[in-house]
């Protein structure tokens, strides 16, 4: 009976090995052809910057400016710290 566990065994890693192989490989080729992954970024509208210097000063309270901009608490937060970056440099 433990024959047939190790060479189950066998057969399976064999598999998984295959699998990862096949895997990577259609990752490089997706790669290769231009296909990008993760989430599709969102850029901020052109007045953005108007926008941030408004909410900046108090006249523009965060709900307005995330409907404004059509971006989410987070995205918005992430291209504030983007825009104070680029400032700085």
């Amino acid at each position: 009976m433990d024959i047939k566990f190790e060479m189950l065994n066998l057969a399976f890693q064999n598999e998984c090995e295959n699998m990862r192989k096949r895997q990577s490989e259609g990752i490089a080729s997706a790669k290769a052809r231009g296909v990008q992954f993760g989430r599709p970024t969102k850029k901020p509208p052109e007045n953005f910057d108007q926008l941030a210097k408004e909410w900046e000063c108090g006249k523009l309270r965060t709900k307005d400016f995330m409907v404004q901009t059509g971006l989410t608490e987070s995205t918005l937060y992430r291209r504030l710290r983007e825009r104070k970056f680029r400032k700085k440099k």
